[in-house]
């Protein structure tokens, strides 16, 4: 069963911001989603074989094929900020 303080624990972890009203709303829907796996849980799959896709899945990719790249001068001609032969970006993390 989900509780409130599970939600908000949650929250915490995601570095969310939740009222009261959002608080209450997800712990509603999250306790009806685990429900539903629940009675997943309880369905009886004794003989059945496991599956990964219902489907038959291709590779989707192409072969990797070696190629000129584009000249450094290039590539770094229309960059807003270039620092020491490469892209410089704005630090992100602290």
């Amino acid at each position: 069963m989900i509780t409130k303080e599970h939600v908000e624990y949650i929250a915490e972890l995601a570095r969310l911001k939740l009222d009261e009203s959002e608080i209450a709303s997800f712990t509603k829907q999250l306790g009806a989603v685990l429900g539903h796996v629940e009675q997943l849980n309880r369905v009886d799959t004794t003989g059945v074989e496991p599956t990964c896709f219902v489907v038959p899945a291709h590779d989707p990719l192409r072969d990797d094929v070696r190629r000129e790249s584009l000249p450094r001068d290039e590539a770094l001609r229309n960059a807003p900020s270039v620092k020491k032969g490469h892209f410089a970006v704005p630090k992100i993390i602290g």
